[in-house]
């Protein structure tokens, strides 16, 4: 697996070879989105300035999505943070010990729309997803952005809470109607010392 460092010089590069823009389009919206749904939000470049370093984390997911299930399995992870380019980036790297596999987070914030895209890549297939953009207002974030969940469009929502300055909430909703949210994953992160849990940027395989 690349390191976190590698993967965004090869991000960056693949965007040196694009046409030059104005800015980040933002992802196309979804046909059906809550009345909430919006990709106007926006933030900070120094939001998420508290993430930086090691972090431990109790994980639930929803076993089933888009079926109305209410059973949740609960696995630990650790996540290592690191900004670059004075915070406009930022790339965290999510291993989950007990499931064999690792997730990695790019964020970059465009300076001129003042917007955060937030993309996810895993280690089971490689491909950067589309991105949820936004932004915070305080010690809350809401990023939307569309994607597919098993070939159904769905409008998808990520929040961020910060807590503390050593506790934070991630949550994410799909909404497959535009009418109602269904929360399928959620993180609750304590901050750790770096040295025990990340080693050059990435977290340790214990």
């Amino acid at each position: 697996m690349r390191t976190a460092r590698s993967l965004l010089l090869l991000v960056a590069c693949a965007a040196c070879a694009r046409p030059a823009q104005s800015g980040t389009a933002a992802p196309v919206d979804p046909p059906n989105a809550p009345p909430d749904y919006t990709t106007a939000r926006t933030g900070d470049v120094h939001d998420f300035d508290y993430f930086a370093g090691g972090w431990t984390t109790v994980q639930r997911r929803l076993k089933a999505r888009g079926v109305g299930s209410d059973e949740w399995e609960e696995f630990p992870a650790t996540l290592c943070m690191t900004p670059y380019l004075g915070g406009t980036a930022t790339v965290d790297e999510l291993y989950f010990p007990t499931k064999g596999w690792a997730g990695l987070t790019l964020r970059t914030f465009d300076l001129q729309k003042k917007q955060w895209s937030i993309y996810w890549v895993s280690s089971e297939t490689g491909l950067l997803g589309t991105p949820v953009v936004g932004g915070f207002e305080g010690d809350r974030g809401e990023f939307y952005g569309p994607d597919e969940d098993a070939g159904r469009p769905v409008a998808v929502r990520y929040r961020w809470t910060k807590i503390d300055a050593d506790h934070a909430r991630w949550e994410q909703a799909f909404s497959y109607d535009g009418d109602a949210w269904e929360t399928n994953w959620t993180a609750d992160f304590t901050r750790a010392d770096p040295a025990s849990v990340c080693e050059a940027g990435r977290p340790k395989r214990q």
